[in-house]
């Protein structure tokens, strides 16, 4: 496997992503598209979730496919970036169709980022806008650090952001990953420069410092956090014709990644969840082969889309945390 030319879930063709903030509000949204609707599921590993319109993604529900997935800052607040994206679609003739109106499927996850020193006073949810504005700006290249959902992210030590990767399968299939990193955990091994996911690393896309030469210490850091703070969300997608309940297997295989990438995760503190997009471009030559390498390739893709979301992050004036770089330079 490989990485694609990108290095990014656009790799995977026919998708398209788009990224709003707002500098002020320290806070933002980024946007999954395509031109038609995808196949899309979705695999809860953390404690403290937050979502929209996530229970018809499970297989035996009446809908099957999505206009778009949303992953945006603000906590519950956020969760209105799904309601712009929603209205820039249905006033483009997209949705599911129910007699003459169309309806807009738009699931969507949030991360606590309101407690970083953003202006965070509004009479009126600033998320509608940012969701808006993300959606009328996809295309197929995008920016990672400190951007998007990503924006106003941390992790239990370095300032967090957006990320993404990709990797192209020997049978031909795409795959990739879009993550936005709030994480409770770390995902530097102790306090080295070595990213946890160093073992995945593909051409040097954070730093190419290695697997650590320390142990590991055994003992699970103490949370930086308080409760509620925390979350890693994000999206893994292919051009393989899934199912929808293949698509949910290829997101629960690809917590995996999250687990390599971020010691500890999934606990009661964060909302740690993925989705999965099939855009059915390819059909499957061997479904037992490829499903497996999907999901293998899929965790890969998510440990590493979360090392460079922390490696491209850029320090802005009033960070909580050090930008990685800050301290180790590349």
């Amino acid at each position: 496997m490989h990485a694609g030319p990108k290095n990014l879930i656009t790799d995977v063709s026919g998708l398209r992503v788009g990224q709003a903030q707002d500098a002020r509000l320290r806070s933002g949204c980024t946007v999954l598209t395509a031109d038609r609707p995808f196949t899309a599921a979705l695999h809860i590993m953390g404690g403290a979730p937050g979502t929209r319109e996530t229970d018809l993604l499970a297989p035996d529900k009446l809908v099957q496919e999505v206009d778009a997935l949303v992953l945006s800052g603000g906590s519950a607040f956020g969760l209105d970036a799904c309601s712009g994206v929603a209205d820039a679609l249905r006033a483009q003739g997209r949705g599911f169709a129910v007699g003459d109106q169309r309806v807009p499927i738009v699931p969507g996850a949030i991360l606590f980022d309101l407690l970083n020193g953003g202006d965070k006073i509004w009479a009126r949810n600033p998320y509608y806008d940012l969701g808006q504005q993300a959606y009328l700006a996809t295309s197929e290249g995008f920016a990672l650090g400190s951007t998007g959902a990503g924006f106003g992210a941390a992790t239990g030590y370095w300032k967090g952001g957006l990320g993404s990767a990709s990797l192209i399968l020997p049978s031909g299939l795409t795959v990739g990953a879009l993550v936005a990193v709030n994480a409770l955990g770390s995902v530097t091994v102790n306090d080295s420069a070595h990213f946890w996911a160093a073992a995945w690393e593909h051409d040097r896309e954070f730093g190419g410092l290695g697997v650590s030469p320390q142990r590991a210490t055994t003992d699970a850091p103490l949370p930086r956090k308080r409760m509620g703070e925390a979350t890693t969300i994000a999206i893994v997608a292919t051009d393989a014709a899934l199912t929808q309940a293949q698509a949910q297997r290829m997101a629960t295989a690809a917590h995996d990644g999250m687990a390599r990438a971020i010691v500890p995760s999934h606990t009661p503190l964060d909302g740690d969840l993925i989705f999965a997009a099939a855009t059915g471009e390819k059909p499957l030559t061997d479904p037992l082969t490829d499903t497996f390498q999907i999901g293998h390739a899929a965790a890969i893709c998510v440990a590493r889309a979360i090392a460079r979301a922390i490696y491209e992050a850029n320090p802005m004036p009033g960070d909580l945390q050090p930008c990685y770089r800050q301290r180790h330079g590349g």
